[in-house]
Parts: structure tokens; sequence; C-alpha cells
């Protein structure tokens, strides 16, 4: 048997391994491709599983894209959940939050990709899953238990929708990815070097601040 068919036979006995191995790969190429562009067979020729395995873990194409969706959000949820916002003065926990959010969405281009697809799509597959609406959901209560703090304590101002504030701390962070080929291509990489982009995700931190702050 040739060296490199070997972990197969132990992949079989592992199907959380293999569903994971074949969502990375799908996102990877999901995020390159589209929906539309991309081939279970390419997708199943970069994984350590047969193109039968994928139909039978997702249903079809369609099924896997959705799930990729799902995985993505998912590990955004989850980096906010490890955060531990909770213990934190409230002014410290947002700009944590922020910082990590900015953090996030730069390591993961393929996750912001994957959104701006979905964008594409008119939102058909997010708008559909209650797993994306549970999560966000999630997020949603986060920022709304957090403001009450911040406004308990008078640090934040009142009145602040948990939606909006989710808006901004999203756009920024998303703005940084999606539009990084036309805006280094337009005005230089500069902000996109390490120092500027440390630069960049300080006063992103210090701009929700302070939009939050009691006047």
């Amino acid at each position: 048997m040739a060296k490199d068919a070997k972990p197969k036979s132990g992949w079989k006995q592992d199907p959380a391994a293999v569903r994971a191995d074949i969502l990375r790969i799908a996102t990877e190429m999901f995020a390159r491709t589209g929906l539309s562009g991309t081939r279970i067979d390419e997708i199943a020729a970069r994984t350590k599983t047969s193109k039968r395995m994928i139909y039978y873990y997702f249903g079809d194409k369609t099924g896997l894209y959705a799930q990729a969706l799902e995985a993505a959000y998912a590990k955004v949820r989850e980096g906010e959940r490890q955060l531990e916002l909770e213990g934190l003065a409230p002014d410290e926990a947002l700009a944590r939050l922020v910082g990590f959010t900015f953090d996030h969405h730069r390591r993961n281009a393929d996750f912001i990709r994957l959104v701006m697809i979905e964008n594409v799509h008119n939102a058909a597959y997010v708008r559909n899953s209650s797993v994306i609406k549970s999560l966000n959901e999630e997020a949603i209560a986060r920022l709304r238990a957090l403001i009450a703090r911040g406004e308990a304590d008078g640090l934040f101002r009142k009145g602040l929708d948990p939606v909006a504030l989710h808006w901004k701390i999203s756009a920024f962070s998303v703005f940084n990815v999606s539009n990084q080929p036309t805006f280094s291509s337009l005005y230089g990489d500069d902000i996109f070097s390490e120092s500027g982009q440390s630069d960049l995700r300080e006063s992103v931190v210090a701009m929700i601040l302070r939009y939050v702050e009691r006047s």
C-alpha cells in the first residue's frame, strides 16, 4: 500500500475528523471559487476521504456549503466565548471584543470571503440556517449584557443598540479584509503592513470606545 494511503483507514474510524477535514478544504475552496465554481470532485481530491463520503456526510454541494458557513460562524462565536468578558470591566471587555474581532477576521480571510459570497447569493443560505441564527443571537445577547453593565457602571451612554454596535464592530473588521486588494492597489500597502495593521487595530478599538462612552 502506498505511504500516503495509510491514513485513510484510520480516518474512517474517526467520523468527526473526516468531517472536519472535509469542511476545512471545502471552506478554502468555496472562499476561492464560490459555490457555483467549486466541484465536489476537487474537494474530494484534496481531502483524506472520497466523493461518496462527502455526499454521505453533507448530502450535496449546497449542504456542504451551508455547513461550511455554519462552521465558520461557530468558530467566531467560540472565540468570543473564550474571551471571558464577564470578568472584566465593561470598557475593558468591549476593547477586548473589538480587538478579537479585528484579529479574527484578519487571520481568517476565508470566513470574510464566504460572507462576501453569501451576500452575492442574497443571504440565501444564512437566512435559512437556524444554526447561524442562534449563533448570532448569542453575539447580540453578549453585547446587550455588556452594554447593560456599562450603563449601570456609568461608563456607557444610555440607549445603545447592540445590533448597531455589532454592525460598527463588524464593519471596520470586515472592510479591512474584504477590500484589501482594491484598497492596496489604489492607495498602497502601508496600512496592511504589520505596523499599519497594529495602528489601525488600536484606532478601531479607540473609535468604538469613544462611540459608547458617556458624555
